[in-house]
């Protein structure tokens, strides 16, 4: 695989570590199956390319893109801890609403941003390549991301966000308002996943209708691999494992698509995945199993 190749995939895998973080912060703090981040993150590119191709900054485009995913998680929340809706079957409708709502904000199934100025172009140096650069500013996006969320859940309020999704009954009763908690997890965790859709968009060249179909099962993909890689109790090893599940599980993509002798194509990556995420859930049983033996001998 070639250098360009790695750097690719180190590129997109960094990305969906910000998907993967947020996956993490609803599907095991929370424990609130979200659907929410397959229209999130389309939503964070949506509204990230139409506001860099109407001229205004790129910056503040991510930023509203983030805002933009925040929203759609808390209304996610508030249908589930309001109106009463079933966590995962509030998520559905949200991510169904998601899909005509991004289609309102682009105006057509696609925004192209070839021409355009992204965040990567304002502040990529001068002589150096492009895809050398993205990966490198990744690294320090995803690195200040994970330190917030480490630095947040271990605050009071963040600790009572933990407790909610561990215990909410417990929580309840030591007097934390779980309704109010799951309202800012769920936003929180789409926060994330929207900022994914508007980094993404920049660095693939616009934004498409179709670009969040999968986000959850890749993002649950890199929660798993990353778990099966670096098995964790402390949330500051959680949010690193899963980071590095991301990367390389986008490495085991990419690789298995570049392995000529395999016979791969682009139309088989959804059965890539689906093997993959087999693999690593079947991974801690075959690990349990061949300790076992180790002991009886």
């Amino acid at each position: 695989m070639s250098l360009f190749s790695l750097l690719g995939a180190l590129e997109i895998g960094l990305i969906f570590g910000l998907v993967a973080l947020g996956v993490l912060i609803s599907f095991r703090l929370l424990r609130f199956p979200d659907l929410t981040v397959d229209g999130s993150f389309p939503l964070g590119g949506a509204v990230a390319a139409t506001l860099i191709a109407a001229g205004y900054d790129p910056f503040f485009a991510t930023l509203a893109a983030t805002g933009a995913g925040a929203v759609a998680g808390m209304i996610t929340g508030w249908l589930n801890v309001r109106l009463k809706i079933m966590d995962l079957l509030a998520s559905i409708l949200m991510m169904i609403a998601l899909y005509s709502i991004n289609l309102r904000i682009m105006g057509r199934p696609n925004v192209p941003l070839i021409m355009e100025p992204t965040m990567f172009s304002i502040l990529q140096p001068a002589g150096m390549s492009d895809y050398v650069f993205r990966p490198l500013l990744l690294v320090v996006v995803v690195i200040a991301a994970k330190l917030l969320l480490d630095w947040f859940f271990s605050t009071q309020t963040g600790l009572a966000m933990r407790a909610t999704g561990s215990n909410p009954r417990m929580a309840r009763a030591q007097g934390v308002a779980t309704g109010a908690m799951v309202l800012a997890g769920m936003a929180i965790s789409n926060a994330l996943v929207g900022l994914a859709g508007a980094l993404f968009a920049q660095t693939q060249g616009g934004a498409d209708i179709s670009m969040g179909i999968g986000t959850i099962v890749i993002g649950l993909a890199a929660v798993i691999v990353g778990e099966s890689i670096l098995p964790a109790r402390k949330l500051v090893w959680a949010t690193l494992a899963v980071i590095i599940g991301a990367i390389a599980y986008r490495f085991f993509i990419a690789l298995a698509l570049n392995s000529d002798f395999i016979g791969l194509q682009a139309q088989d990556l959804n059965l890539v995945t689906a093997l993959l995420v087999t693999f690593a859930l079947v991974l801690p049983l075959i690990k349990r199993r061949f300790a076992a033996k180790r002991k009886k001998h």
